[in-house]
């Protein structure tokens, strides 16, 4: 006898749970399969000498840090850069295209005016391990038409949803001339903790050449920021955008960025 609708439907649910838990167990330690995928550390990009501009800093001497922030411009992106401007830090942006970039034109064009780093985090969050190459290359394409459309510069970087990502999608993301950015401290803010445990999770992970994942999506995180900044700050790091973590190497088109 057939399944009725409702069984079926949390039958699907449970194969998609079960998917997300073996997803995060290939990113952390590498098994092979679908998910299989090298990654290459800033520490390394820095011994080769690939023209790229150090901006005020040079990670070979400072103990360096980039702050990413995925899925904006939001409402909470204008008081965010408030604080990045005030704080003179930069920042490197995955912005999200469907309801973000296209919604908030006038915030990206301030992002990239005050200097920060603009990259793509897809066209609407499909996961790219989960579609098709056509629609792969579209999710990757319109965000990356449409950041260059508003700012003038395409964008080099990407960073997969969910951080799920293998061969296959280095592959296409090299043709669309991108590199894959990952993270090493997250402090899970989207599933919005109150301010301070953004900002204690954070703190505690952090170390030279980390890469920070936050979200100006979620209502406490943006509050937790100067918090971050000031207190690493005070530990002697130094804030910088992807590129100038890697410089004077530079982010090659298919590879992944991992700390």
């Amino acid at each position: 006898m057939p399944a009725s609708p409702e069984k079926m439907m949390k039958i699907r649910k449970g194969f998609r749970a079960a998917a997300v838990l073996v997803t995060a167990g290939a990113l952390s330690l590498g098994l092979t399969g679908c998910t299989k995928y090298d990654t290459t550390a800033p520490s390394t990009v820095r011994k080769t000498d690939a023209g790229a501009k150090f901006g005020t800093v040079d990670c070979r001497k400072a103990k360096c840090v980039a702050l990413t922030f995925d899925a904006g411009p939001s409402e909470n992106t204008p008081r965010l850069l408030d604080i990045l401007k005030e704080k003179k830090v930069p920042a490197t942006f995955f912005l999200l295209g469907k309801n973000h970039v296209m919604k908030h034109p006038d915030l990206v064009k301030r992002m990239a005016r005050e200097g920060h780093e603009l990259g793509s985090h897809t066209w609407d969050h499909k996961i790219l391990t989960d579609i098709s190459d056509d629609q792969i290359r579209q999710e990757l394409k319109r965000t990356d038409d449409a950041i260059e459309k508003l700012t003038g510069k395409r964008p080099t970087l990407m960073r997969p949803p969910q951080g799920r990502t293998n061969d296959h999608v280095s592959k296409l993301a090299k043709q669309e001339g991108l590199a894959q950015i990952l993270w090493d401290v997250t402090s899970k803010d989207y599933k919005e903790p109150p301010a301070r445990t953004i900002r204690e999770r954070t703190l505690k992970q952090t170390h030279r050449d980390s890469i920070i994942l936050l979200h100006d999506l979620y209502k406490n995180t943006v509050p937790a920021v100067p918090g971050i900044i000031d207190a690493l700050k005070a530990k002697g790091y130094v804030f910088v955008t992807v590129p100038q973590l890697l410089a004077p190497g530079k982010a090659e088109p298919g590879k992944i960025y991992k700390p």
